[in-house]
């Protein structure tokens, strides 16, 4: 499922450069490329979506860092402020290569790329 395209104003509002993928890419297009538009420019991905967690962990790449949302209302007024708090306080490690999975009560950090 993808998030709203209100999340860019969201974020922005709260100095955190956003772009939503309909904006720059083909909606249609498979996950590998908007993970690789991603990777090529550093940026993060925030998705409700596994698959892009899974294709980065199981490629064993170093990239692009992905911040999952793992909860029932996924709309910036229920878990915005979470994830604002998440991205800034993990912004080494999503800077660096990593999966953060966020839900209603906690985070988890993950390092890439991912060792079996």
């Amino acid at each position: 499922m993808n998030l709203s395209p209100i999340w860019v104003g969201f974020l922005t509002d709260r100095g955190i450069e956003a772009v939503h993928w309909m904006d720059v890419g083909d909606a249609r297009a498979p996950d590998e490329t908007l993970m690789r538009w991603a990777r090529q420019r550093g940026a993060v991905g925030l998705t409700h979506d596994l698959d892009f967690s899974a294709l980065v962990a199981t490629t064993g790449a170093s990239g692009p860092s992905v911040v999952q949302v793992r909860a029932q209302n996924v709309l910036p007024d229920a878990i915005g402020e979470d994830i604002v708090s998440v991205l800034r306080e993990h912004s080494d490690a999503l800077a660096e290569g990593a999966i953060v999975t966020v839900d209603e009560v906690a985070s988890r950090v993950r390092i890439l790329p991912v060792r079996k």
